[in-house]
C-alpha cells in the first residue's frame, strides 16, 4: 500500500508539472532559465520552501534537534528575517536591472572576470557540497522508513547508493528536460504535500507521548526534557547563542539574499510586486517551520530514549515508528518531492549559470539562445552525475549532516556575500578589490577551519587526555573553547575582507561613480505593504526568542 501510493503521487505531481507547462517556450533562454517571466506569488512561495526545506534540512536539522533541542530553530527562524530584507532591500535593485542571476549582476558592478570567479565559487559549492548532501540525506531517509537493506537484501551502505542514483536520475529528467517552471510547479504541488505531511509526524508523535493526548504529550516533553527548551545552549553547542549576533545572520543573509539557486524563482516572476508578495509569504510560512523540523527531534529524543546510532536517523525512525502504515507511501512521495525541489533547483541554476555566465563569454561568444539552453543541459547532466558520485562519501563527515553542511558552506557563502555587499553600498570600489576580497575569503576560510582548526582542537584534546580527562562532556568543551565557532570566524573574516576591499577602493578607486542601468524586462512596480508585512513578521520572529 505505501508503494501504491508513493509512485501514484509522485506521477500525479509529474503530470501536473508537464501539463502547467506545454506552452512555454523553452527553446529560448529566458523559457528555460526564469519560466518565461512568468511565475505568480503562491508558486515562488511554494518553490523558495520546497527549494530550501529538503531531506537535509528535514533530516539534518531534526538531527541536531535530538542532541541539542530547540535552539537550532536559529537557521529556520532568523531566515525570515533575511527574507523580509531581501524582499524589501535587494530584490527591488535586482529587478531594476533585469539580471538573470547573481554572477550578471556582479559583471554589470565589476566585470566579467569577478563574474567568472563567483560563477566558479557557486557551481564548486553546489557540486561539492550541496548536491551530495541534498542526495545523501534523502537517501538515508527512505533507507530507513522502508528498512531497504531487509527489503533488498543488501548492506546499508548499498541502499544509499540505489537511493541516490534513482533520486539523482529522476531529479535530472525534471531539471534538465522541464526547465525552470516545471521544477517551480512541482514544488508548489509538494509544498502543500509537504506541510500536511510534515505536520502530521510532530502531531503523531504527540499522541504516541500523551496516550491520544496532544496536550499531554507537550506537558511531557516540556516536564522531562526542560533542558531541550533553552534557546541559549551551552558552550560547546553547535549554535552558541552568540552566533545569533555574529555569522548566522551572514550566512541567512548570503542563502535569502545572493543564492542563484533561491533568488532565480524570485526572478522568474511576472513583477517586482509578485516576486515580493511570494517572498515575504515565504517569510511568513519559515517562521512555522521549525514545528516540522526542530520538534520532531525533540520528540525522538524522547520516544527513543536518546538512543540511537546515528543523530541524523532520529527523523526517519520517527517517522516508521509513529506514522500509520497507510500514510508512509504518502509522506515517502512529499519528502521525495522535497529532495527532488533541492536537487531540481540546484541543477537548474547550474545549468543557467553555466549557460548565461561561462558559455556565452567563454566558449561560444556568438552562441543562440537554443545554444545557451543545450549547453546549460549538458552542464547540468554533468553536474548531476558528480553530485551522485559524491554523495554517498557524506556518510564519513565527521559531524552531524547539518552542522557539516552549514560549515563547509563558509568557503564560498561569505565571498560571494563580502563582494555583493561591497556592491551594493559603494560605488568606487573596483574590481580587482572584489577579485582579492573573494579570493582572500576563500583561502583565509579554509585556512582556518581545515588547517589551524583541526591542529589547535587536536593538541587540546591531546592534553586533556594526557591529564586523565575521559569525559566525552567535558572534551567537547575542550574542543569547542579550543577555536573559535565556524560562525564568528565567518563574521570576522567577512569585516577583514570588507575592510580589505574598502581599503583598496580608498587607494585606487574606479575613474567614476558606478551607476546601475534600468532595464523594461519586468514591471518594477513595488508592493505598498512589503515594508509593513516585514515589520509585522520580523516582531513575530523576535517574540519567539523572548518567549523562550
Amino acid at each position: 500500500m505505501g508503494i501504491i501510493s508513493f509512485v501514484g503521487f509522485t506521477l500525479l505531481v509529474a503530470i501536473i508539472a508537464w501539463w502547467a507547462t506545454r506552452g512555454t517556450d523553452e527553446s529560448s533562454a529566458e523559457g528555460y532559465f526564469l519560466g518565461g517571466r512568468s511565475l505568480g506569488a503562491i508558486t515562488i512561495a511554494g518553490s523558495l520552501l520546497l527549494t530550501n526545506l529538503s531531506a537535509e534540512q528535514i533530516v539534518g536539522l531534526n538531527g541536531q534537534a535530538f542532541t541539542e533541542g530547540i535552539l537550532v530553530m536559529a537557521w529556520e527562524t532568523l531566515a525570515a528575517i533575511a527574507m523580509i530584507i531581501t524582499a524589501v532591500f535587494l530584490l527591488p535593485r535586482y529587478m531594476k536591472g533585469g539580471i538573470t542571476t547573481i554572477p550578471e549582476y556582479i559583471e554589470k558592478r565589476f566585470d566579467h572576470q569577478t563574474k567568472a570567479i563567483i560563477t566558479g565559487l557557486f557551481l564548486t559549492g553546489y557540486v561539492v557540497v550541496i548536491l551530495p548532501s541534498v542526495l545523501y540525506s534523502g537517501s538515508l531517509a527512505f533507507s530507513t522508513m522502508f528498512d531497504l537493506p531487509t527489503m533488498l537484501g543488501i548492506s546499508h551502505n548499498a541502499s544509499i547508493w540505489v537511493c541516490v542514483w534513482g533520486i539523482g536520475i529522476i531529479g535530472i529528467i525534471y531539471a534538465i528536460f522541464g526547465g525552470l517552471k516545471a521544477v517551480a510547479v512541482s514544488d508548489l504541488i509538494n509544498a502543500g504535500g509537504l506541510l500536511i505531511g510534515g505536520l502530521l509526524i510532530p502531531v503523531f508523535g504527540l499522541l504516541f507521548i500523551g496516550d491520544g493526548s496532544i496536550a499531554d504529550g507537550i506537558n511531557t516533553l516540556w516536564v522531562e526534557h526542560p533542558e531541550k527548551f533553552e534557546t541559549a545552549g551551552a558552550a560547546d553547542a553547535s549554535i552558541p547563542f552568540g552566533t545569533i549576533f555574529t555569522g548566522m545572520m551572514l550566512v541567512q543573509m548570503f542563502y535569502w539574499g545572493t543564492n542563484q539557486a533561491i533568488l532565480q524563482r524570485v526572478f522568474a516572476a511576472k513583477s517586482l510586486k509578485a516576486g515580493q508578495q511570494g517572498m515575504i509569504l515565504a517569510a511568513l510560512i519559515k517562521f512555522l517551520i521549525p514545528i516540522i523540523v526542530v520538534l520532531p527531534g525533540i520528540i525522538a529524543w524522547h520516544i527513543f530514549d536518546g538512543q540511537l546510532e546515528n543523530a541524523d536517523q532520529a527523523y526517519p525512525a520517527l517517522v516508521k515508528k509513529v506514522l500509520p502504515a497507510g500514510l508512509v507511501g504518502f509522506f515517502a512521495a512529499v519528502l521525495f518531492g522535497a529532495v527532488l525541489s533541492s536537487f531540481n533547483s540546484l541543477l537548474n541554476s547550474s545549468a543557467t549559470l553555466f549557460g548565461f555566465d561561462l558559455y556565452k563569454q567563454y566558449f561560444k561568444k556568438d552562441a543562440t539562445e537554443l545554444q545557451i539552453v543545450k549547453a546549460g543541459k549538458i552542464f547540468g547532466l554533468i553536474l548531476g552525475v558528480l553530485g551522485m558520485l559524491v554523495a554517498p562519501l557524506i556518510a564519513n563527515a565527521p559531524a552531524g549532516l547539518f552542522a557539516w553542511l552549514q560549515e563547509a558552506n563558509g568557503c564560498y557563502s561569505i565571498p560571494i556575500l563580502t563582494v555583493v555587499v561591497a556592491g551594493f553600498f559603494t560605488k568606487r570600489v573596483p574590481a580587482i578589490a572584489a577579485k582579492i576580497g573573494v579570493i582572500s575569503g576563500v583561502v583565509l576560510y579554509a585556512i582556518s577551519q581545515f588547517i589551524i582548526k583541526p591542529i589547535l582542537v587536536g593538541n587540546a584534546v591531546a592534553e586533556a587526555t594526557a591529564a586523565g580527562i575521559t569525559d566525552v562532556k567535558a572534551l567537547s568543551l575542550i574542543k569547542a573553547e579550543a577555536y573559535p565557532h565556524f560562525l564568528h570566524v565567518m563574521a570576522i573574516l567577512f569585516v577583514l575582507n570588507i575592510g580589505i576591499m574598502l581599503i583598496i577602493g580608498k587607494l585606487n578607486p574606479r575613474p567614476t561613480d558606478y551607476v546601475q542601468q534600468a532595464t523594461d524586462d519586468v514591471d518594477i512596480t513595488p508592493w505598498k505593504n512589503a515594508l509593513i508585512a516585514g515589520v509585522l513578521i520580523t516582531l513575530l520572529v523576535l517574540s519567539t526568542y523572548f518567549i523562550f
